[in-house]
């Protein structure tokens, strides 16, 4: 006799099986609309590279498309200059902020700061822009005399607005240690802030990594708030204290009115974006796999 598979059975597994296919449908969507974009980007901008040089272009210090100057080498050390400072700004503090809440923070506390965390990634970057404007942009022009559209200011805009991306990551990755470690440590005669720094950190050290650089990555793509407290100069910066343009506002400021090489340029911008990006993947999984081996 055939076995006979019940009702619920049979429709839980159709069930399971529609799941299955749709999230495999969904990665293959998102993968293809990512190559997409990125053919797309590379068929508008190559030509361009060809043409104009990829040396030049990525080491140019002059950028003036209207006389034939396309250099962007000004706009990556903003870039540069700009995510450096935001990390150096940010991660200490989300760090910080991340260890408070996953081991000395009161639950009933922690409840309260997390939503409000959260609350800070649900701000559009446009408000960001106009804080960012009024009080940062005016409390470095009040207190250096320069007139405070600089890296500083860019700076420590994205240092706030990676803040959530990193708390939540790292204090996932704090929490994902195993208790025996700490409870180990304890055990042993160590301190809390001891086992903290000595065993937790240390156990968490891939996906703060992962943190950090998904921040990074957060701070490299911000376009709008950059906009409105850097300055948007394409000159080389030399203090903390200069106007800066970074290669995604140069892309959103000139693409409106933009046309023949002129266009084709900010599309090559796009590539290097691209690449940057590309490369700090790799070297996010490069830096995992040395972690955990």
């Amino acid at each position: 006799m055939k076995e006979t598979i019940p009702v619920g059975d049979a429709v839980r597994r159709r069930i399971e099986w529609l799941i299955e296919k749709s999230l495999l449908l969904s990665a293959i969507v998102g993968t293809l609309i990512v190559m997409l974009i990125a053919v797309f980007t590379f068929l508008e901008g190559f030509p361009f590279l060809a043409k104009y040089g990829i040396t030049s272009f990525i080491t140019g210090k002059v950028w003036d498309p209207a006389y034939g100057e396309f250099g962007i080498l000004s706009m990556i050390i903003g870039t540069f200059y700009v995510t450096i400072g935001a990390l150096i700004i940010g991660v200490p503090i989300a760090v910080a902020c991340a260890i408070f809440l996953a081991e000395m923070a009161p639950q009933p506390l922690a409840r309260l700061f997390r939503p409000i965390i959260e609350l800070l990634a649900g701000i559009p970057t446009v408000v960001y822009g106009f804080f960012g404007l009024i009080v940062i942009v005016g409390f470095i022009k009040s207190h250096f005399d320069v007139p405070g559209f600089s890296i500083l200011a860019a700076s420590i805009m994205l240092a706030i607005m990676i803040l959530p991306t990193v708390i939540n990551i790292s204090e996932d990755a704090i929490r994902a240690v195993p208790k025996q470690y700490k409870e180990g440590s304890l055990a042993l005669g160590a301190t809390h802030w001891q086992t903290i720094r000595y065993v937790i950190l240390p156990g968490a050290r891939s996906g703060l990594i992962s943190a950090i650089f998904l921040g990074m990555g957060r701070a490299i793509g911000e376009t709008m708030a950059v906009i409105m407290v850097a300055g948007n100069t394409a000159l080389i910066p030399t203090s903390m204290l200069d106007p800066v343009r970074t290669l995604t506002i140069n892309i959103a400021l000139e693409m409106g009115y933009a046309y023949g090489d002129h266009s084709s340029s900010l599309f090559a911008t796009g590539i290097v974006l691209f690449v940057l990006i590309i490369c700090l993947n790799a070297l996010v999984t490069r830096l995992k796999r040395r972690v955990t081996e």
